[in-house]
């Protein structure tokens, strides 16, 4: 095939992935902390959509863990290697620092023992990158203090009695549990995703933000 038409046919894939963008603008951040050529571990990675366009527009290797079967079928649909697991039981099967990035997209709030699992990313990447549905956002608090009821939003769409979440936290929290751990946060990225485009938060986060995204690392020394 000639040089041209494998351009064309790649750039055609991408378009096709970025496509996710529009569903999950948060995607876009989380790639642009990306560098080219990383290896990549998406934990609870679901269809593989971010770690395809990470291997498309960053040269990643990459690789995933779901539990979901189905979701498993459609990353091997991709192109994707993506190992069945269970997050809850950590990453005993990985080397320390043995990959540049370990993601955690929308996934701590549904794990059992999430403060288990985020330790266990610090310890296999280099860096992590974690993004959290922030419970403390001003629509959530005025559902619960004007409607007396649970809340419900963009980022947490669900019904008291059926939602996965399980442990839902707020920036001040997380930033707080950060402290506590021993990891150091490399970069801060608030948004609100309920916009279109999502609109970058620069002013009282924990209040104006739905949706926050978290480089870090292990503290060395």
């Amino acid at each position: 095939m000639p040089t041209s038409e494998i351009t064309a046919s790649k750039a055609a894939e991408i378009e096709k992935y970025t496509k996710i963008f529009d569903e999950r603008p948060e995607f876009r951040y989380i790639v642009d902390m990306i560098k080219p050529g990383s290896r990549v571990l998406d934990l609870g990675c679901g269809e593989g959509d971010l770690l395809k366009i990470l291997q498309l527009q960053k040269r990643a290797r990459v690789q995933g863990i779901e539990l979901s079967d189905q979701a498993i079928q459609a990353c091997v649909a991709k192109g994707l290697f993506v190992y069945h697991g269970d997050l809850d039981e950590g990453l005993a099967d990985f080397n320390d620092q043995s990959v540049d990035y370990v993601i955690l997209t929308s996934t701590i709030q549904v794990l059992h023992r999430p403060d288990f699992l985020i330790l266990e990313a610090a310890r296999v990447g280099r860096e992590c990158i974690i993004s959290i549905p922030n419970f403390a956002y001003w629509k959530n608090r005025f559902q619960l203090m004007f409607l007396g009821q649970m809340p419900k939003t963009k980022t947490l769409p669900y019904e008291w009695y059926d939602t996965p979440n399980i442990h839902l936290t707020t920036i001040r929290d997380f930033i707080r549990f950060c402290g506590e751990r021993g990891l150091e946060i490399l970069e801060k990225v608030y948004l609100v995703t309920e916009h279109k485009p999502c609109k970058r938060v620069k002013c009282c986060p924990n209040l104006l933000a739905d949706y926050a995204i978290f480089r870090l690392r292990r503290q060395t020394g």
